[in-house]
């Protein structure tokens, strides 16, 4: 078990936290960022359990993706293999998030968000677009600024890449990658960096 969780999630949760944690035997590790995830569950060779999550979340992400991923292990005991995030995972999902949606622990703001997405939630925070902005609090990364921001036909950086921002369609941003002239569609709330022709 992570001893410095603490520091990562809003003081009121702790308890609830280290209750789900004990009750469930496994071991935490807090991660530098990946791009590609938040968060991680997975069986170890020596048949431990281990949950990782990134370490840049700020503690409303970060308490999300912990419970979303003792989801899935509490899942993968109680029903074996199963679809990842099937009806047996987002039952489990939402009993176990229960207790942390209130308002000492996410701000009254947030709540809205949280309560529509659990409705019926998905894979990931960041498919739902209001919700993934309301727990950043509309603020981006520092140096960074959400493709809504930025104003049409201007230069970005993703991943390396540059596109050139496009018109919006009903949800997301056609945007042109300017390599291969190839236009991909952009979620609003992706953070990305101005295009610096230095």
């Amino acid at each position: 078990m992570s001893s410095n969780y603490q520091n990562f999630v809003p003081p009121k949760a702790i308890p609830f936290i280290e209750f789900l944690i004990n009750d469930h035997n496994f071991t935490l590790k807090i991660v530098n960022q990946r791009e590609t995830k938040h968060g991680d569950f997975r069986k170890l060779p020596n048949g431990q359990f281990q949950i990782t999550v990134n370490n840049n979340l700020n503690k409303y992400q970060f308490l999300l993706t912990l419970v979303h991923e003792i989801a899935h292990h509490v899942t993968h005991q109680k029903f074996g293999r199963v679809q990842p995030h099937g009806k047996e995972w987002k039952m489990i999902f939402q009993h176990l998030m229960l207790p942390f949606l209130r308002p000492e622990i996410y701000p009254m703001e947030m709540l809205p968000y949280l309560a529509k997405y659990f409705k019926n939630p998905k894979a990931s925070t960041d498919a739902d677009v209001d919700l993934s902005l309301a727990l950043r609090g509309n603020v981006a990364e520092t140096g960074k600024n959400f493709i809504f921001e930025i104003p049409f036909g201007s230069l970005f950086v993703f991943k390396n890449t540059i596109y050139k921002r496009g018109n919006k369609r009903r949800t997301r941003f056609e945007c042109l990658n300017m390599s291969n002239n190839k236009v991909y569609l952009f979620n609003q709330n992706v953070e990305i960096e101005f295009y610096k022709n230095d």
